[in-house]
């Protein structure tokens, strides 16, 4: 019997791993969704073709948000920082394909001897619990080839004075992220690490604050500028297509880490 020369086996063979690695159709679920990183991956992923949800706990903003996708996108008004609520809704939306959680309110940043223990633990709730219990109660209903993104930053790497929050939150998940990827294998558990990125969560800075930020930013990074939303999403967006990488850490950064 003839068989077929081995560049047509792999000519097969590519175009079904570029199938996997197809957004259409699949269904992506947004946790944090309604601004920001989360509303521009869906977006991003709604363009590949995906059928995206997406959740926050404002119904006005999940409304706006819808109004930048296309029709058919599901949006859903949850408060994430409740543990049965994150359980009550998966319940009820049923099976998925791919798991995005960037929610999380604004960050204070203070020096140690200034920080207020119970506000602190109030930002570890909503960035790191409510991301656990995401995935505690999703990952049941997570189609076969589907994955887990969740969200940490370069302080976990790089910190600056007043960053030991936010650095104990972004060196939790990414803890975290490691053991998933064990633990609910072949499920992919992996995580976007951005830099300094333009999103509301600056808002607690003043405008003088914030321009000076990102100045300095623009002054020192490699890449001489501040990180846009869009930069993120293309980050997660690969960590749902790729097939074979597991329990990373993706950097988005301009360099941080390296300067």
């Amino acid at each position: 019997m003839d068989r077929p020369p081995p560049c047509r086996i792999l000519y097969h063979q590519n175009l079904k791993t570029m199938d996997n690695q197809s957004l259409v159709n699949k269904r992506v679920i947004l946790l944090g969704a309604s601004s920001g990183l989360g509303l521009a991956t869906a977006i991003a992923a709604a363009s590949g073709g995906a059928k995206v949800v997406i959740v926050s706990g404002n119904r006005q903003r999940v409304n706006k948000a819808l109004e930048q996708l296309p029709p058919g996108s599901e949006g859903y008004a949850v408060d994430l920082s409740i543990e049965e609520n994150i359980k009550a809704f998966f319940e009820k939306v049923g099976r998925f394909d791919h798991l995005v959680y960037t929610a999380g309110e604004n960050l204070n940043l203070n020096s140690i001897n200034h920080t207020v223990i119970n506000e602190a633990i109030g930002f570890f709730n909503l960035r790191f619990w409510s991301a656990f219990a995401a995935v505690k109660y999703g990952a049941p209903y997570i189609n076969k080839g589907g994955s887990i993104s969740l969200t940490s930053g370069t302080a976990s790497q790089r910190p600056g004075a007043g960053w030991s929050v936010a650095s104990a939150i972004c060196g939790a998940m990414e803890g975290f992220v490691r053991a998933m990827a064990v633990e609910l294998a072949p499920i992919r558990v992996n995580c976007v690490v951005p830099g300094v990125i333009k999103t509301n969560l600056w808002d607690s800075m003043t405008d003088e604050q914030r321009g000076g930020m990102y100045q300095y930013l623009e002054n020192n990074l490699l890449l001489k500028r501040v990180g846009e939303t869009e930069d993120v999403a293309l980050g997660f967006i690969y960590l749902m297509k790729q097939q074979y990488g597991t329990g990373r850490s993706l950097v988005i950064d301009g360099g941080t880490v390296l300067v």
